[in-house]
């Protein structure tokens, strides 16, 4: 379910957060769906418990799961499009872009790269 790579230099839980945001904005995951319990989920990936914790624990402050004790943790209802969510992507897209022409890509270059990672959704 989730891919890790440990030398491309970005932390293990963003990896793992970021794989799970993707799982729900694109419907793969969708509201009341149940994610695994945090201890299957680090056995299965060979992490730490605390490294799905601090995943689990920023998706619900986003309001992008639901924690109901003895039970789990659910996709919320919120999920699907969350502002939080989509304002701090908009962010980090936003300082990758200003890196970007910093680097010295210009205009056409870097909106093909975009174009390349829209097609790759698809």
């Amino acid at each position: 379910m989730f891919i890790i790579d440990y030398t491309s230099g970005v932390p293990v839980y963003e990896q793992i957060k970021s794989q799970m945001l993707s799982l729900v904005s694109s419907g793969v995951l969708k509201s009341g769906d149940k994610f695994p319990s945090i201890r299957t989920l680090a056995s299965q990936l060979k992490l730490n418990v605390n490294t799905i914790k601090k995943v689990f624990a920023q998706l619900e402050e986003d309001g992008v799961i639901v924690t109901v004790v003895g039970s789990g943790s659910y996709v919320a209802e919120t999920a699907y499009r969350n502002p939080v969510v989509m304002e701090k992507a908009e962010a980090r897209l936003k300082e990758s872009l200003k890196a970007a022409k910093s680097a010295g890509l210009n205009k056409a270059e870097i909106l093909e790269i975009v174009n390349e990672i829209v097609e790759e959704e698809k």
